[in-house]
């Protein structure tokens, strides 16, 4: 399915990777990073990189185990953040500001921690840790060992649109706001299905042990916290409380769910720009 998948950007060799890499904007522009989610592709960034790349330099990549970037090893923030990392250094960008959502910004504050290319961080709709998540039950199921290889593989598109319905604002339309009416489907294919433990078994472990909102201070950059009114997943009052402690500037999107990057991109993206210019 991986090589089935519509590039729309470039495979670029890094190290022992290939990745599928999209530039958009003037090269001299802001460089502005976009890391997506857990099972998601850069194509969750398409409105918003038509609204950011008039001024800015929009970097979008698919992370290993996702989209045309694919594979089944890697899928962890830290190895994530050490693939991403070696583009930012073959791309020979500066002063980047990274934008991670779900998680993506578990990726995004890696890379910071990772490499002096990144000088801001943005937190797109993620709690610091699952202390308080509201995750679907099936996801146990999801993380287990062959049985989630199996369900994976069983998956239909109206079950994965089901399931996909928490990641957004009740009576969203996920097909209004995407590129394609599959595209939901086409990423959850195109996804490694041990992408479904390192997301929602192992992470959490991780998180437990040293939340987002700790590695925010820990790191020390500027940092912007975004997060949707209506998030099915997270509560935004305890999510925006806890970064604000942290020192992160925070915004909320009323009206938006867990992704508000597709649901208000206009919105986000403005967030994001005023972010970047300060």
């Amino acid at each position: 399915m991986v090589a089935a998948r519509l590039r729309i950007g470039t495979m670029l060799e890094v190290g022992s990777n290939t990745v599928h890499v999209r530039e958009d904007g003037p090269s001299d522009g802001c460089p502005l990073l976009l890391i997506h989610g857990f099972a998601a592709s850069m194509h969750w960034f398409d409105r918003m990189t038509t609204v950011l790349a008039d001024t800015h330099r929009v970097i979008r990549i698919d992370l290993q185990g996702y989209g045309c970037t694919g594979g089944h090893e890697g899928l962890d923030a830290r190895s994530q953040s050490r693939m991403v990392a070696a583009v930012l250094d073959t791309l020979d960008v500066k002063n980047v500001v990274a934008v991670g959502h779900s998680f993506g910004a578990d990726v995004a504050l890696a890379v910071a921690a990772r490499s002096d290319r990144v000088g801001k961080v943005v937190v797109l709709s993620q709690a610091p840790d699952y202390s308080y998540a509201t995750l679907p039950a099936a996801g146990i199921l999801l993380g287990l060992p062959f049985v989630g290889d199996v369900l994976h593989s069983l998956a239909t598109a109206p079950s994965v649109q089901f399931f996909a319905g928490i990641g957004f604002a009740p009576g969203f339309r996920i097909d209004s706001g995407l590129d394609s009416p599959n595209r939901m489907f086409e990423d959850h294919q195109a996804m490694s299905s041990r992408a479904q433990r390192a997301v929602l078994v192992e992470r959490k472990n991780l998180l437990a042990r040293r939340p987002l909102d700790e590695q925010i201070r820990e790191l020390g950059l500027p940092t912007l916290a975004i997060h949707g009114r209506h998030d099915q997943m997270y509560d935004c009052d305890k999510s925006i409380e806890r970064y604000a402690a942290a020192g992160a500037s925070v915004a909320v999107i009323e009206g938006a769910g867990h992704s508000p990057n597709v649901e208000r991109p206009v919105e986000v993206a403005r967030l994001v720009r005023d972010f970047a210019n300060r």
